[in-house]
């Protein structure tokens, strides 16, 4: 008996520093990450802060740059352009993306992969690509009003450009993706059987639709909306070429406050407003649904009296869909009803993908002039291209910063990760979130920020900080892509290898790290897609001399179209392109 006790204690002994050495390694894996985000991404946004209700001339502390913005229509006009382009894309990115994640949720696994890459690529693909796509067709010349002017519709060409109908398009045409991929897991996680319980108890197909599976993803679509909504808030790019000047957005007027008036205290105001529209719109949703319902995860219970009113708001839904979907049925048959969301689902598809392929062969053209179709075909504009040391230069500079971004923010985003995936510790959530951040808070926002700290730091205009600028706006997606492998990592094989003799630093090398590799591989290319495509960094950090691809196709668009931009814009889809396509099977791999 007591030789049973004295080896229960020996054995026991070792538990307690083992535990604490765990927890130990926990902390030292996330705490790269926590410090890389205090430094460049949480004090340059707390520096707006400072910024803001700093006195331009005597230094001091002084509300003068919100009592202008208040007192200035000009510049609450801007604002409420930017509220309302944001909120009337969010609605009609989630009117026109419900169905195609709806439709994609319903396919089997291996199909639904091939479906989502139709999503996924346009998602991934170069803002600036997309725009331009957009430019040729939308224009006076460009491939809409020439069909219909050669069709006799219209008898001159109409204003597509130039107003809110262009921005609006360019803006839902980017930000569908970021909805559908928002909602999707939230959908695919839903059983569907539980609609076909309650049509067995005799709910009628659009009431089991409304009051079963749409309220089951009503965290998913929030969630959608909510990124959409706070994405939109800090776009630039569409509403600078697409829109004229009564289409100005916020990030425009910052942007200009800072390269052309260097008006640092009105820049960080506008900026701060910006940011607290966007952290109360998300706060908002974290007290409604939760956090983690963003990735898929249990959303909260909301107090009785929103849920009633949002019982009876989808009640009312599912009696209007039901009275349209009989009325389809009477006109057009079943046959042809049912096929309606397929039907649906193709066309968004062909609206999200065919902009960006319109470009290939205007890259080929031998004309002079962007025209489509065109006159002839020609790689003169790719001669040009690689020719141009300026181009090449950019192209390489890229490549660079990507590869360098690629690897900072794998090591960093994956050692937190799986520090995550294995802690209980109550402040997970937080940490979490904090990662998540640079997706929330407004790229605009956080460029301006770390213009501030690297003109003092001597980092503007260097590859040094497009890098670390890069690396704080690609952790989230590495932090999201580790983590997901995760869910389906067994913590018994880390457990074995601990029992075997391993410490936490072996454990990692020889066994988790070879398991996930795929799903490492995946989010570094990920990353890299993130730096090569980014705009908004390069036009603060390059302080145009260290160009990379993105800033140069931006100060090319400014000058003057021409189809050099279109093979470039080539160039950057197909490279794009080919890193997500393998990004995405080494995913489904790991």
């Amino acid at each position: 008996m007591s030789v049973a006790s004295s080896s229960s204690t020996e054995g026991a002994a070792p538990l307690a520093p083992r535990s604490a050495r765990v927890r130990l390694t926990a902390t030292w894996l996330v705490a790269p990450g926590l410090a890389f985000l205090a430094v460049f991404f949480l004090y340059p946004v707390a520096s707006l802060l400072f910024l803001s209700v700093t006195d331009p001339e005597g230094g001091g502390w002084s509300l003068r740059s919100f009592a202008r913005i208040a007192s200035t229509d000009v510049y609450l006009r801007v604002l409420g352009i930017t509220f309302r382009v944001a909120g009337s894309t969010a609605v009609l990115s989630l009117l026109i993306g419900y169905p195609l994640a709806y439709w994609i949720a319903s396919l089997s696994e291996a199909v639904r992969n091939r479906a989502l890459l139709f999503v996924v690529v346009p998602f991934w693909t170069s803002y600036l690509v997309k725009t331009f796509a957009w430019m040729l067709i939308l224009g006076r010349n460009g491939v809409i009003n020439k069909l219909l002017m050669g069709a006799h519709v219209v008898d001159g060409p109409l204003p597509l450009l130039q107003n809110e109908f262009g921005v609006m398009v360019g803006m839902v045409h980017s930000m569908v993706p970021l909805a559908v991929i928002t909602m999707l897991p939230v959908l695919t996680s839903i059983d569907r059987r539980l609609v076909s319980a309650a049509q067995t108890l005799g709910a009628s197909p659009s009431h089991a639709f409304w009051m079963v599976y749409f309220k089951l993803s009503l965290p998913g679509v929030t969630a959608a909306g909510l990124l959409v909504f706070i994405s939109s808030l800090g776009f630039f790019i569409v509403p600078a070429f697409l829109g004229g000047p009564q289409q100005t957005m916020l990030a425009q007027l910052i942007i200009t406050q800072i390269s052309e008036l260097l008006n640092w205290s009105f820049a960080g105001a506008l900026a701060v407003m910006m940011l607290a529209t966007a952290l109360a719109a998300f706060w908002i949703y974290d007290r409604v649904f939760g956090m983690s319902s963003i990735s898929g995860g249990a959303s909260v219970e909301t107090d009785g009296k929103l849920r009633r009113v949002g019982i009876e708001a989808l009640a009312l839904l599912a009696s209007a869909s039901e009275a349209l979907a009989a009325g389809a049925r009477a006109v057009l048959g079943r046959r042809v009803t049912a096929g309606l969301l397929p039907a649906a689902s193709w066309l968004i598809i062909a609206f999200l993908v065919l902009p960006t392929l319109l470009v290939i062969p205007i890259g080929f053209t031998s004309s002079e002039f962007l025209s489509f179709p065109p006159p002839g075909y020609s790689v003169r504009w790719f001669d040009t291209y690689f020719s141009s040391p300026l181009w090449i230069a950019a192209t390489l500079r890229s490549f660079g910063v990507a590869f360098a971004t690629a690897l900072v923010s794998t090591v960093i985003g994956a050692a937190a990760a799986i520090a995550l995936a294995g802690s209980r510790t109550r402040f997970g959530g937080a940490i979490f979130a904090f990662f998540l951040a640079p997706m929330i808070v407004p790229r605009v926002v956080i460029a301006v920020g770390m213009f501030y700290l690297f003109a003092r730091l001597g980092l503007v205009a260097t590859n040094t900080g497009l890098v670390i600028g890069h690396s704080v706006l690609a952790l989230p997606f590495t932090v999201v892509t580790v983590t997901a492998i995760l869910k389906t990592y067994d913590p018994r094989l880390d457990q074995a290898a601990a029992t075997l003799g391993a410490n936490r630093a072996r454990t990692l090398a020889y066994v988790t790290v070879p398991i996930i590799r795929g799903g490492l591989v995946a989010a570094f290319l990920f990353a890299f897609i993130t730096s090569f495509d980014e705009l908004t960094i390069a036009i603060f950090i390059s302080g145009g001399i260290a160009t990379t691809l993105p800033k140069q196709m931006w100060d090319d668009m400014i000058l003057q179209l021409n189809p050099t931009l279109a093979a470039v814009s080539t160039v950057v889809f197909v490279v794009v392109t080919a890193l997500l396509l393998v990004a995405q099977r080494l995913r489904r791999t790991a």
